[in-house]
């Protein structure tokens, strides 16, 4: 076991632990602003689709039912503008983290492949890269990187942790690259709901691939703009040259989609109500946090979607942490995302209203 675990990073989120204790101290309680774990109550329709697919003794399939890949390849049409996607271009997954830590195995990667990612990324796609035994790095711009022995390219748009989206045109030419040169891209499209000042575009838009999918997957989870981060639900969509074999994989390994939330995914999938008030609550949580961090002596960047504001006092994170902490209020600090983020905290927009409140009148 140790030869596995010793090819990983430190875990990350353990590293905060002592500042949590000093922010949990504060006479009127934490405002925890670090993970992003959703807050809000799972949608009343998704929560009576579980409860009524509750009795399902049998196994649910890899695939899923019918119902749950007729509503995916709806969604991707209607919200996405995908054209002529059928089931064999969809696949349900277990939450999109499992997915992105184990994709390079599944691709069958190991030494001598290459993974890159965005300088400044969500820290799984490494992870997901050493448990492949893979070499990784980050690019600024990935049409820079040397193609050779290059399997897979991340990109994220919107960004985690600074909230930035890649414009049409810039989606457009990197994927023009990588085809040019068979490059694998893996688009982390989970916060494409969540634009504020632009309006994120995925890689299956046809004015982005041309109208073909071939070597191109896109990435996309229910957790925040459904709630549904307990559930476990997302999914891939995309070229059915990849897809294909990574469900007959992902057969092999049981990584199945439990029967109810497969229920759950097909009520919250062809609801777009739910989405539009849970972005309201957004809205208002980011409008009060961002003036009162301005107000403070922070300057934003980037943040123009997702569910964070990326922000700085140009200092160490680690300092800018332990100030926040002696406020009661917990940040993550821009470090967990690679060296760029040095002096820079992710502050989530995933807390109650009331606990957002609190965090403004402490600014």
């Amino acid at each position: 076991m140790s030869a596995v675990s010793d090819r990983l990073p430190t875990f990350p989120w353990d590293k905060l632990e002592p500042y949590k204790k000093t922010a949990a101290a504060h006479p009127d309680g934490i405002v925890d602003l670090s993970v992003g774990t959703p807050v809000d109550p799972v949608p009343e329709l998704v929560q009576k689709a579980l409860i009524d697919a509750a009795d399902s003794p049998g196994y649910p399939t890899v695939w899923g039912t019918p119902a749950l890949r007729d509503a995916i390849t709806g969604w991707v049409g209607r919200r996405l503008g995908a054209r002529g996607v059928t089931h064999k271009h969809v696949l349900p997954i277990v939450g999109s983290k499992e997915l992105v830590a184990w994709l390079p195995t599944q691709l069958g990667l190991g030494p001598g492949d290459r993974v890159a990612y965005p300088r400044l990324a969500y820290p799984t796609y490494e992870v997901g890269a050493r448990l492949a035994r893979a070499e990784y790095e980050a690019y600024d711009d990935p049409t820079e990187l040397d193609p050779e022995g290059l399997k897979l390219l991340w990109l994220n748009s919107p960004s985690n942790p600074t909230g930035k989206v890649l414009p049409k045109q810039e989606l457009t030419r990197i994927v023009a690259w990588a085809r040019e040169h068979g490059v694998l891209i893996f688009s982390d499209e989970c916060y494409l709901e969540l634009g504020w000042e632009a309006d994120p575009v995925s890689v299956l838009h046809p004015d982005v691939n041309g109208g073909s999918y071939e070597g191109i997957v896109a990435v996309h989870s229910l957790s925040k703009r459904s709630n549904l981060a307990g559930y476990r639900a997302a999914f891939l969509a995309g070229d059915p040259a990849v897809l294909g074999p990574l469900l007959e994989i992902r057969k092999h390994g049981g990584m199945m989609t439990p029967a109810p939330t497969q229920a759950a995914v097909v009520a919250a999938l062809g609801d777009d109500s739910h989405v539009r008030e849970q972005r309201q609550r957004y809205a208002a949580r980011r409008t009060a946090l961002r003036a009162a961090l301005e107000k403070h002596g922070f300057r934003i960047e980037h943040s123009e979607a997702s569910l964070y504001l990326w922000a700085t006092r140009d200092e160490s994170c680690w300092d800018t942490v332990a100030h926040l902490a002696g406020l009661g209020i917990l940040v993550a600090p821009g470090d967990f995302y690679g060296p760029a983020g040095e002096k820079f905290v992710r502050v989530a927009l995933t807390a109650t209203d009331e606990r957002v409140r609190a965090a403004a009148q402490r600014l």
